[in-house]
């Protein structure tokens, strides 16, 4: 299970959060790289205290970068960050490895650019998940996500996992649109 809370809080806050979500036995869990440097210690430390205390496994920690839903002008106007998204997005993984997290979550745009500066050790989740024709996205509900890709393009760019949610619980046939994304990226 991908524990996609995103958690953002104090050190002590998160670190008491990632403790339950490692002993419920989640497989990957994440929390916003932008709440700094000691929050996302904490919820590395705090990931492999409890696993070992347990005797379950550690989840995969991942620090969030900028959401699917910022370009660049909302970025600078609404959140008072004034590089680009891509260079926002590097910092904030910077901080993450820092912290001892396994991975982040962004967008297919900075998949490359996260590749070459991270590693290929480095796990990449990527949200924003589409199809190239608007009719196959599902549903017509509005889509408030920008920074977007199909699913080969995703993979192709070196994501490790990636987040599909409208496309298939928006789509008239949520069974045959699960199917069509596996059919396009060749999972058996």
């Amino acid at each position: 299970m991908f524990l996609d809370l995103k958690f953002h809080d104090i050190p002590n806050t998160v670190g008491l959060a990632v403790r339950e979500a490692t002993r419920l036995g989640v497989f990957m869990l994440n929390i916003h790289a932008s709440g700094g440097l000691a929050m996302a210690r904490a919820a590395a430390e705090s990931a492999t205290k409890a696993a070992v205390e347990l005797a379950v496994p550690r989840p995969l920690c991942l620090g969030v970068t900028v959401l699917t839903s910022l370009d660049r002008r909302a970025l600078q106007r609404e959140v008072g960050v004034p590089t680009s998204v891509e260079s926002h997005v590097l910092h904030l993984a910077e901080i993450a490895r820092e912290a001892g997290l396994d991975g982040c979550v962004a967008s297919p745009q900075e998949i490359s650019p996260l590749r070459l500066a991270m590693g290929a050790k480095w796990v990449i989740v990527t949200p924003g998940i589409r199809w190239e024709k608007p009719a196959e996205a599902g549903a017509g509900r509005p889509d408030d996500q920008v920074r977007v890709a199909t699913p080969r393009r995703a993979l192709a760019a070196g994501a490790d996992y990636l987040v599909v949610g409208r496309p298939i619980s928006a789509a008239k046939d949520p069974a045959a649109a699960a199917a069509a994304i596996v059919a396009e990226i060749g999972a058996p």
